[in-house]
């Protein structure tokens, strides 16, 4: 990411991240996303889709497909815990889980502290890192949920 899409009004119009951890380290999330945080709850399985769709939950009446952060993301699998959360986001109208490890606190992050993604890993690993930011207890990545998938895989979510 260039330091004009950081300092972007689109992209500092928010400050307000959510954050979580995967493998020990903390990403963080666009707030205005976050629908809600749940607790584990049981994932119906779907056949015939990719190995990082867990499945689907009936939250309150609607159907939400549950994608695997960790194995979206290349980490290794990690039995989910009493820690474990699904985070429910909103991209384009459509409402998706993301399995993640556990998740931490909403924290206020200036534009100004983030900086551009590491050039490490793939593209296909590193294409949705927006940057990184230093906070007290360590690093932060920045994700960008609407770059997780490609637009051929939130096709696939939506027909499901």
């Amino acid at each position: 990411m260039t330091e004009a899409e950081i300092k972007s009004p689109a992209y500092s119009s928010s400050s307000a991240y959510v954050t979580f951890s995967l493998a020990d380290e903390t990403y963080a999330i666009d707030v205005l996303l976050v629908q809600e945080v749940l607790k584990l709850t049981e994932i119906a399985p779907v056949p015939g889709v990719p190995n990082y769709i867990l499945g689907i939950i009936n939250l309150r009446g609607d159907v939400v497909t549950v994608i695997d952060a960790r194995r979206r993301m290349g980490l290794p699998d990690k039995t989910p815990d009493d820690s474990s959360r699904i985070v429910v986001i909103d991209v384009d109208n459509q409402n998706v889980g993301i399995l993640v490890d556990s998740v931490a606190e909403v924290v206020q992050i200036n534009a100004d502290d983030i900086g551009p993604a590491p050039a490490v890993g793939t593209d296909q690993s590193s294409r949705f890192i927006l940057g990184v930011t230093s906070r007290d207890d360590g690093l932060t990545i920045l994700i960008s949920l609407e770059k997780l998938l490609s637009d051929e895989e939130w096709e696939l979510l939506r027909s499901l």
